[in-house]
């Protein structure tokens, strides 16, 4: 029972550390982005030995397995403006004025990054020595669609729609870095993720404006 419990500990530990920052983070300046969130990100993975497969050979797989994935998951982006109820949700998006800091810093160093070495790399790598391979992703999956609480309820979206997609997105990002060894590959579909949904954000609302 002791040994159990000391085997868990950790995974408690790193999950209340990542639902604790989630809840603060939109406090932090807008100055200092993407910094604290690069730092937070690379101390977990750092503090928990997480192996990040961002070396050869692991970075080849890692890489080639993440393209078709960010292929995939930017045709599907697209595909989803034509959807009206999308296009809608996208025009009411409050997005930054300063875009290409957004794009360019943000959402791969502030988001991106700090969410793949925290929540696969750290908590993933840790709950599957906890758990094993498939329950532990399972569990960094249900704590990464609970970090995204405070953004649900600061846009006004459906908190538990919210959790549940991007629960099911941790899940397969945790499937790539499980299945390929490097953190490249579910960096890559997160990023191609985020940055098309952006890009597409922008896209419907120079559409409106204009």
């Amino acid at each position: 029972m002791r040994e159990r419990v000391r085997v868990v500990s950790p995974v408690a530990c790193v999950a209340a550390v990542l639902l604790g920052w989630s809840a603060v983070a939109a406090r932090v300046p807008s100055r200092w982005h993407p910094l604290p969130h690069v730092l937070i990100g690379a101390a977990l993975a750092a503090a928990t030995r997480a192996p990040l497969g961002l070396r050869p050979p692991a970075l080849a797989a890692g890489s080639r397995r993440g393209a078709v994935a960010a292929g995939l998951v930017g045709a599907a982006v697209a595909g989803s403006t034509v959807i009206a109820p999308v296009r809608a949700g996208m025009a009411a998006r409050t997005l930054p004025d300063a875009v290409a800091p957004w794009l360019l810093l943000r959402i791969p160093f502030g988001t991106v990054w700090s969410e793949e070495a925290g929540y696969r790399a750290a908590l993933g790598t840790l709950a599957a020595r906890a758990f094993g391979t498939s329950r532990g992703r399972w569990v960094s999956a249900a704590v990464f669609g609970l970090s995204h609480i405070p953004d649900a309820r600061a846009a006004g979206e459906s908190v538990p729609g919210t959790v549940l997609v991007t629960a099911a997105a941790g899940w397969v990002f945790g499937w790539l870095y499980d299945s390929t060894g490097s953190l490249a590959a579910p960096m890559l579909a997160h990023l191609a993720a985020n940055e098309a949904g952006a890009v597409a954000a922008l896209a419907v609302r120079t559409r409106v404006r204009g």
